[in-house]
């Protein structure tokens, strides 16, 4: 029979209704109980959770795992995208399988340790030898007990035919259409609670075909899976689209067939109002990556206008090669500073980026079943201390999180089963993966 877990008297909650805790059994929370009462069941095991902030576990929008490789890569320094691009696709042409096993394995575990249960990864290089990178990263996660949406990713317009990247990372597009095919058949879960979930991702309208783009989404319809893209994060990129197809970026999606609640795009800076209304009215959904558009300086976000037109905003940490870390509790804190400054102290609070790093992001992806402390909900939870000298004097428990710049979970559970305690990750060798990592990282750029 399922044993039920009290997780007992938190410090503070992210949740109504749950200020002596959860019941966890059988991978879900099946009763939040209330300030004051008992469990009214029996509870076989109890965690004290008295010294933990209690969070729902936040999920990631929007990464590719294989940039942890090229972290603070010289020659791409102080670059906006365009040129950042260039000078990067080159090291990339020099992934292999196993260069990429390492590298999912440090984003998924630098994440899992900030408090992440579920990530996206948009992987879309593909250079020869490396067809089954989606297959690669599935096990990894599976590993690591991380729930994923992994999205088989495309570029198709090398730098011959008018687009960005090299010949030798582009596909054709049979080639796409036929591995994503099989790749939702093999891995593919849609029901609720699922672990592995497939998503269809042409790059950029800058680095893929009209053809395939409608032909992506015509395949992601017939299979009931979800699309993603890249969109609107430079005004490079509008002027692109522009002089290539005569329109701008969210005209061309539409054009394709891509504006519904199926969608979510990565960015979503440079829309104007007309265009927030018309993605609010579609549903579609928005992964919010400040870190990499600081840093890039690629611009803001408009958030609160995409929410109020109603699009569900999720956060993501995107490529460690443009944000250098795959951390999510530091991205809450980037969100909620980036978004003061562009609106204003009095419009955007803590539980905004808390929001967008658990509710927004489960609806940008289309999912009910996470995101959330609430009784039937997966049993995700990410619990933090506040014990380092950096909390000392705090009053409030959540804003404390994000104001003092938490950046490690104590205890991380991912569909009822721990797989972070005592801040590490059990049966997994830091010291090893680092070396392994960094070896496979001097090995790619130098190659």
């Amino acid at each position: 029979m399922a044993q039920t877990l009290w997780i007992k008297d938190p410090l503070a909650i992210l949740a109504e209704g749950a200020g002596r805790g959860v019941l966890v059994e059988d991978g879900r929370i099946v009763a939040c109980v209330p300030a004051g009462e008992e469990p009214g069941r029996p509870v076989d095991q109890t965690f004290e959770a008295s010294a933990h902030v209690v969070l729902p576990g936040l999920i990631n929008t929007h990464h590719h795992f294989y940039q942890t490789l090229t972290r603070a890569f010289g020659p791409a320094l102080d670059k906006e995208l365009f040129d950042w691009l260039r000078a990067l696709y080159p090291v990339w042409a020099g992934l292999t399988p196993d260069r990429l096993a390492v590298a999912a394995r440090v984003a998924m575990a630098e994440l899992m340790l900030s408090g992440c249960t579920t990530t996206v990864d948009h992987h879309y290089v593909f250079p020869e030898g490396l067809e089954d990178a989606i297959d690669i990263e599935v096990s990894e996660a599976q590993e690591l007990g991380m729930r994923v949406v992994l999205t088989r990713g495309s570029m198709n317009l090398s730098e011959e035919d008018g687009g960005l990247p090299p010949k030798s990372v582009v596909q054709d597009e049979e080639s796409i259409l036929a591995d994503s095919e099989r790749l939702i058949a093999r891995h593919h879960q849609p029901h609720a609670g699922a672990m592995v979930q497939i998503a269809l991702a042409p790059c950029s309208p800058f680095s893929v075909t009209r053809s395939l783009m409608l032909a992506t989404a015509a395949l992601a319809e017939r299979h009931g899976v979800r699309l993603h893209t890249h969109l609107a994060e430079t005004e490079d990129e509008n002027r692109f689209c522009e002089a290539t197809f005569g329109c701008r970026p969210l005209d061309y999606l539409a054009d394709l067939d891509w504006l519904n609640d199926r969608v979510w795009l990565a960015h979503g800076i440079h829309f104007n109002r007309t265009e927030i209304e018309r993605l609010g009215e579609a549903g579609v959904g928005i992964a919010h990556c400040p870190g990499s558009n600081m840093i890039l300086a690629s611009g803001f976000c408009p958030v609160p206008d995409l929410e109020a037109a109603g699009c569900p905003v999720g956060l993501a940490v995107d490529g460690s090669a443009s944000e250098d870390q795959s951390n999510m509790i530091q991205e809450v804190r980037n969100a909620f500073q980036l978004q003061r400054v562009a609106r204003g102290a009095a419009a955007i609070s803590h539980r905004d980026a808390l929001r967008w790093a658990t509710e927004g992001s489960a609806g940008a992806l289309g999912r009910q079943d996470i995101g959330k402390i609430a009784s039937g909900a997966r049993a995700d939870l990410a619990l933090f201390k506040l014990d380092d000298l950096r909390f000392s004097g705090h009053g409030d428990p959540l804003a404390a999180l994000v104001l003092c710049g938490a950046h490690a979970a104590d205890r991380v559970m991912v569909d009822g089963r721990w797989t972070v305690i005592d801040g590490a990750l059990p049966g997994l060798d830091l010291d090893r993966l680092r070396r392994e990592h960094q070896e496979a990282a001097r090995a790619l750029q130098s190659a």
